[in-house]
């Protein structure tokens, strides 16, 4: 199976500012590292997308994880680094590797740990 992760590109940089030194939100920073990741690791079992505001604001660099037939989830509050998203890809891998989308809490990466903000049905 293939999991799509989605990946808010207009989320805050950080609580505090809307935007990098750069221009840029951490939505975006977050979007490439993730990008990045998926493709330096050949990933074809992930599909990288971007959405323009998931209505996450109060948890910014927010991602949406969903497989067909699966529940999908709702994790967020990330720095946008390399870390964070080599976390959400391990993340995803391991969930589109599931049958039911279910990953036993101690294969978790250590980044993603803390992050999940919804666990939602499968359609």
């Amino acid at each position: 199976m293939t999991a799509r992760l989605v990946v808010c590109s207009t989320c805050r940089f950080s609580t505090e500012e809307p935007t990098d030194a750069a221009g840029l939100s951490g939505g975006r920073r977050l979007l490439d590292a993730v990008s990045a990741v998926v493709e330096a690791e050949g990933a074809d079992d992930v599909r990288v997308e971007e959405q323009v505001c998931l209505w996450a604001c109060s948890s910014h660099c927010a991602v949406y994880l969903t497989d067909a037939g699966k529940p999908a989830y709702l994790p967020g509050r990330f720095d946008p680094t390399v870390d964070s998203a080599q976390a959400l890809v391990a993340f995803a891998r391991l969930y589109a590797a599931s049958p039911d989308g279910a990953v036993a809490y101690r294969n978790w990466p250590e980044g993603m740990k803390g992050h999940f903000i919804a666990r939602l049905p499968a359609p």
